[in-house]
């Protein structure tokens, strides 16, 4: 469990409205609901089994609460919601069922290319499919990063 940051103002773009622009206390709720109902099917579209979970928005930060079978199942949930733009933090509040080690989380950098941050954590660029597949499917391609994203850095055994 911890409180992890992100770029308030990269990530996707989810939410088709932001709080902000509500006029009325009923607007707000509606507008809040709709973006909850949009973290919960992007983190849906992982296909991971969470129990009991729930997600809720207070400001730019995103709680995220239930129980999921793996550290790295947990890590996705949270890069998934955590990597949208308007989000600026990430209140893990989820459990592991079989705890293991956590990963790093690297936020990219202009000029990053997988096999850069490979280089760095692993001594070794043709590592980055490593890296890679720990962060599908939120990426699609290795060659399709952007600065101010977070990513999984697994621990290698």
């Amino acid at each position: 469990m911890g409180l992890f940051s992100f770029l308030k103002n990269a990530g996707a773009k989810l939410f088709k409205r932001k709080t902000a622009e509500a006029k009325t206390e009923q607007e707000r709720i509606e507008i809040k609901e709709a973006n909850i109902h949009e973290l919960k099917a992007a983190v849906s579209t992982l296909g991971i089994e969470i129990k009991d979970f729930h997600v809720d928005i207070d400001g730019g930060t995103v709680m995220v609460f239930g129980e999921v079978d793996s550290q790295a199942n947990k890590e996705k949930v949270i890069l998934t919601v955590g990597n949208v733009e308007d989000v600026d933090c990430v209140d893990d509040r989820m459990t592991v069922a079989v705890p293991e080690p956590e990963a790093d989380f690297y936020e990219v950098k202009k000029g990053d290319s997988l096999s850069k941050i490979a280089k760095h954590y692993y001594g070794n660029a043709m590592k980055y499919p490593v890296i890679f597949e720990a962060n599908k499917p939120m990426l699609k391609d290795p060659d399709l990063i952007y600065p101010g994203q977070m990513l999984r850095i697994p621990k290698l055994d």
